[in-house]
């Protein structure tokens, strides 16, 4: 049985041109029983399965890792109030954890969107991962290039990149400019019909599967 319904999308299609605490507020019960609940039940499963393959992820709760439907208005222009998705990070800490390459996944009524790898590491971390690729060249081409790779996230790293290196890491880039990155993440996207799958769960997974070997390789600094 799938965790979420047409429900779910409607929720958030209506919510869309009502963005205002006073809709929401009249509409908070359909709200819990059609998106946070199912949601929350969702991520519990997920995680389960996740820490099968990925023992770091072992006795995470999803209250850990779901972030908050409100959004966060104090610096932005758009002050709508509410997120048009749910979205949560599995890592270890949960969504405070932004250098583990854990497994962040949103789910819209356009369909999923699912990201991987490092996105907010500290210069340490940002120089041990530089070093680690440089040392590993050939390795790190292979894990970029695997063919599940490649077809989930269309082999791709993503991130911004420094203008400048230090010295000894200058030959390495010139061999592979991803070592310029100051982030190392990669996404991939399911469509709509995919969020009524009774299977999404393992679809789910054999995402993180495909990127777990890079994961893997990276967090080894980490």
């Amino acid at each position: 049985m799938a965790h979420l319904t047409k429900n779910y999308s409607q929720f958030f299609m209506d919510l869309a041109p009502n963005n205002n605490s006073e809709w929401f507020n009249e509409n908070r019960k359909r709200y819990e029983k059609d998106v946070k609940i199912p949601f929350h039940n969702l991520v519990a499963d997920l995680i389960t399965q996740l820490a099968k393959i990925d023992k770091n992820l072992e006795g995470i709760k999803p209250s850990d890792c779901i972030f908050r439907i409100n959004r966060d208005i104090r610096f932005s222009k758009d002050k709508t109030p509410y997120k048009l998705q749910m979205s949560a990070a599995i890592a270890p800490g949960g969504r405070k954890n932004m250098t583990y390459p854990g497994f962040y996944f949103e789910a819209t009524p356009d369909g999923i969107n699912i990201y991987g790898g490092v996105y907010m590491a500290e210069k340490p971390q940002l120089d041990a991962i530089r070093n680690l690729i440089a040392s590993n060249l050939k390795k790190f081409e292979n894990l970029i290039t695997e063919k599940d790779f490649k077809e989930k996230y269309n082999g791709e790293i993503l991130g911004e990149k420094q203008v400048r290196l230090a010295p000894e890491l200058r030959e390495a880039a010139e061999k592979q400019p991803l070592i310029f990155n100051k982030q190392f993440y990669y996404r991939g996207s399911l469509d709509e019909t995919f969020l009524f799958k009774d299977n999404l769960i393992e679809i789910l997974c054999d995402y993180f599967k495909a990127a777990q070997p890079l994961g893997a390789f990276l967090s080894k600094v980490l």
